[in-house]
């Protein structure tokens, strides 16, 4: 299977998902799937999308002094990436908008600014939100480079992945989107 490498006229790798391949032992990457929410020629970042943390958002928002509403009772906090894991962000279809929101894509936003988790914590925010701390980075062509070392497979992002699917099933869907079984991969990478 040819992998396609990004170049300067397209938007590159973003709005993929990044699935680490089974040979992918790393501590904190193993079995994930990444977000990719931005990629260019100075690199790419991305939010793990599979990975909760011990927090729930009725907690966080707690931690912020703000009032929870019922339906943030158990939503999870994901951890995002290693970079800055003390840094939140929201992932969430694009619409309203908020002091620290970029859209991504046609449909997709990330917001880093505390007026979207007011906006939650009242009942008004977007109707889906993935909430990281930290994200995952890549300098220029690294991601290039693990992709061609047989790191990651891609896959087009969907919104049913991102934010409905229980996080421990999404890294077998991200897969399935492409054709692969997860199940059936060697763990043992190898280049043809």
């Amino acid at each position: 299977m040819a992998l396609r490498t990004p170049d300067s006229t397209t938007d590159g790798l973003r709005n993929q998902f990044l699935i680490a391949m089974p040979s992918l032992q790393d501590g904190y990457f193993g079995q994930t799937v990444t977000y990719i929410c931005e990629h260019t020629e100075e690199g790419a970042m991305g939010l793990v999308i599979n990975q909760t943390l011990e927090l729930t958002l009725e907690q966080m928002l707690r931690q912020l002094k703000l009032r929870p509403t019922e339906e943030t009772a158990s939503q999870p906090i994901f951890r995002g990436g290693p970079v800055q894991p003390e840094h939140g962000f929201v992932l969430h279809p694009s619409g309203d908008e908020w002091t620290g929101t970029r859209n991504l894509c046609g449909d997709l936003a990330l917001t880093t600014s505390r007026d979207i988790l007011d906006a939650i914590a009242r009942g008004e925010g977007p109707e889906h939100t993935l909430i990281a701390l930290g994200y995952a980075g890549w300098g220029p062509g690294q991601l290039e480079s693990e992709i061609a070392e047989n790191s990651w497979l891609m896959a087009p992002a969907r919104h049913a992945i991102l934010f409905t699917l229980p996080p421990e099933q999404r890294w077998n869907a991200a897969a399935r989107l492409i054709g692969i079984d997860m199940n059936l991969i060697s763990q043992v990478a190898g280049h043809a």
